[in-house]
């Protein structure tokens, strides 16, 4: 965890965490709820899970009570998938998941204020490396 002074529009602190590998897609996501809600509801539940575990190793005891952005960089194998699908059923996911490990309160508009996404490839290595910033 970084810190810096309150100012105002400046940051309080910055958390950082990495998700090893990969996560489904947008599509698969979508397919698996085509097949049947529960089949996709399931997924949803593994994944979380998943997430939240890592969460509460990387970012133990952090419970963030101000505002966040939060910003994902994505490290793929390949460029066989749509960025938006990399990355909007991974949204979803992760932020579910810090209000359900108890780092945020909500996932609402006053809990996090924006996100961002960069991608890049990594054959040997994908990942997810996530910055959450806490806001004034």
């Amino acid at each position: 965890m970084l810190s810096a002074p309150g100012e105002k529009g400046k940051y309080m602190a910055i958390y950082s965490l990495t998700i090893d590998g990969r996560y489904p897609s947008l599509n698969e996501f979508i397919d698996a709820n085509r097949m049947h809600r529960q089949k996709g509801n399931q997924m949803k539940q593994r994944d979380m899970i998943s997430l939240e575990y890592s969460i509460i190793e990387q970012l133990r005891k952090v419970h963030i009570t101000k505002s966040v952005r939060i910003d994902y960089v994505y490290f793929e194998a390949n460029k066989k998938r749509d960025l938006d699908n990399v990355s909007g059923y991974f949204h979803k996911i992760f932020q579910d998941a810090l209000v359900n490990a108890g780092v945020l309160k909500n996932d609402t508009w006053q809990n996090i204020v924006g996100f961002s996404d960069t991608f890049y490839i990594d054959n040997k290595n994908p990942r997810i490396e996530i910055q959450i910033t806490e806001m004034e």
